[in-house]
């Protein structure tokens, strides 16, 4: 493959995630143009150095590389593939590199759209969350060739420490579906053993000491169980977007015709922690479901939200859902309610 000098890079999407990663391009000396649906969340990346453009493809227009780190797939659809969407306004040569977490199938249609046009993209969703993206050591996970990434890699190399190829448009997204899959049973057994520990009357911050130093630990434990237990639900990664990543695994593996109970279990947690109140919140806030009233509604849970999605459902969809009053209870409490039923 020819060689290929990177001059102007292009950043969509400077929330979260985005800003910090756009911040390590332009530490390493690209000529950063920066787009955002909310402009006040790209001023301290112009303020930086950066060049403010107005929409999506206006900051596409003359870039060597566009990375774009978007919330859902159909943002991805809509600025790849709307009619003034990136696969048109970049120039031929154009490296596209997605870095949200998306459908497989989406990003097999738009690795293939651009190779039509003498475009290149690839799917390369990242982990590692915001304390990742902010230290510059994210994981990689393209769904790409090492050869054919190759000479874009001094500029990933700005803002990860591990690269994994999947050989194949779309197989990054899945690779990290599997990893949310992973990440999500992780939450849900740390908040499982929390729930249980502070019932049975035990120091929970023992307990976890405990747990996290034996075959139970995991890195979900470590980092966010402590911020769970301090009551700190400030999101690195925010509790809808990883019911989003579920959605997409679960699509997939209807898709591969397998089951994932693990998943659909905490994709029924997450769904209802989104429900009443705390997509907004980390992913941590998946301990408020078992929490007392006092104490979710102090964090901002309210749980009559969700009997009134129920009952809407009920009223237009004729929904199967639990139609038991919550009150406030925590998951916990609504066991006694629901034997054997998911949550």
């Amino acid at each position: 493959m020819s060689h290929v000098r990177i001059r102007t890079v292009a950043f969509i999407g400077t929330g979260i995630m985005g800003e910090p990663i756009a911040r390590h391009i332009l530490d390493a000396g690209y000529h950063l143009v920066v787009n955002n649906r909310t402009k006040a969340k790209a001023e301290t990346l112009v303020a930086a150095g950066a060049t403010w453009a107005s929409s999506p493809s206006e900051a596409a227009r003359d870039a060597d590389v566009v990375f774009t780190m978007l919330g859902f797939p159909d943002e991805v659809e809509d600025v790849y593939l709307a009619t003034d969407g990136l696969l048109r306004a970049t120039k031929k040569g154009a490296y596209l590199i997605d870095l949200t977490t998306s459908s497989p199938q989406l990003a097999r249609d738009i690795h293939d759209a651009a190779e039509i046009d003498d475009k290149h993209a690839f799917d390369c969703p990242v982990t590692g969350g915001q304390a990742g993206a902010q230290n510059g050591t994210l994981t990689l996970i393209i769904g790409e060739s090492e050869t054919t990434v190759a000479p874009v890699l001094p500029l990933l190399k700005t803002f990860s420490s591990r690269i994994f190829y999947f050989d194949g448009a779309g197989k990054g997204q899945l690779a990290k579906l599997a990893n949310q899959v992973s990440l999500a049973a992780c939450m849900v057994g740390y908040a499982d053993a929390m729930a249980l520990a502070e019932q049975g009357g035990l120091d929970v911050s023992k307990a976890l000491d405990m747990i996290g130093h034996g075959m139970g630990g995991s890195v979900a434990l470590s980092q966010l169980a402590p911020r769970s237990l301090k009551g700190d639900y400030k999101p690195g990664f925010m509790a809808e977007h990883l019911r989003k990543d579920l959605k997409l695994a679960l699509s997939s593996s209807e898709d591969l015709d397998i089951t994932l109970p693990g998943a659909e279990t905490a994709f029924a947690l997450y769904d209802m922690l989104c429900q009443i109140g705390g997509s907004h919140m980390g992913t941590q806030a998946i301990t408020l479901l078992y929490a007392d009233q006092a104490t979710g509604e102090a964090a901002g849970i309210n749980w009559a939200l969700l009997d009134k999605d129920e009952q809407g459902d009920e009223e237009h969809h004729n929904h199967d859902g639990c139609s038991d009053d919550h009150d406030g209870n925590s998951v916990g409490e609504q066991s006694h309610h629901h034997e054997g039923k998911d949550a």
